[in-house]
């Protein structure tokens, strides 16, 4: 995966993270009753993690490492490289978690932990592109 395309995915991922913020309500109380919000957090949360994998299994594929059998597992790969850290990894592996429910499981979503994600774990996602781009060379 060439440079450019890396840095147009982050660009990306960086208005997926802008959307949610801009959505999200004070509190959950209101995220509960607000559908709009719901959908734009939540489209744009699932976009964001599948920026994340597209990026780490161009990654994966471009050292030459072994296939992962999942997608959270090819965040343990990237680790494991050292392209990032084993405390990104797991919180990537984790939004791939919540990635799975929110497309399977819509309707049993859990608004008390979508606030509670958007509020409190988006610079996951910044972590992610952060550490990518510094093993890269496209960051000091």
């Amino acid at each position: 995966m060439n440079d450019d395309l890396v840095l147009a995915k982050f660009t990306r991922l960086s208005r997926c993270i802008d959307r949610i913020r801009q959505k999200t309500p004070a509190s959950v109380e209101a995220l509960r009753d607000d559908l709009d919000a719901q959908d734009i957090i939540v489209l744009n949360l699932e976009r964001a993690v599948q920026i994340c994998v597209d990026v780490a299994a161009h990654l994966v594929s471009e050292a030459g490492l072994e296939v992962p059998e999942s997608m959270a597992e090819t965040f343990t790969s990237l680790a494991a490289a050292g392209v990032i850290t084993r405390e990104t990894s797991e919180r990537m592996r984790r939004a791939v978690g919540f990635r799975n429910l929110a497309v399977h499981e819509y309707s049993r979503m859990d608004w008390d932990i979508v606030h509670a994600l958007v509020t409190g774990r988006l610079g996951d996602f910044s972590d992610f592109a952060r550490e990518v781009s510094r093993h890269r060379g496209l960051v000091p």
